[in-house]
């Protein structure tokens, strides 16, 4: 089993093209080692993505069950007597 060295480059490098590398890094998914003087100092890697979220209302689904007209009025008119 092989383990692929990481890519390197040089903190000054870095600086100058810092925000391509970090959308590089995220869209390939590997990391980045940072130098000052060849020596490393930092490592950029990759966030792990997090799972979508099950939308709300489809959480909810068969937890509840309507029964009647909703849009009615609580009251009937002929029952309600506003004095």
């Amino acid at each position: 089993m092989t383990t692929m060295k990481p890519r390197t480059i040089a903190a000054s490098k870095f600086k100058a093209e810092c925000l391509r590398l970090m959308d590089e890094v995220a869209a390939t998914r590997q990391p980045l080692v940072i130098t000052k003087h060849r020596r490393p100092v930092a490592r950029l890697m990759p966030v792990e993505r997090p799972a979508k979220p099950e939308p709300f209302l489809d959480r909810l689904k068969g937890k509840f069950e309507i029964v009647g007209d909703l849009l009615a009025p609580i009251i009937p008119e002929d029952e309600w007597d506003p004095d």
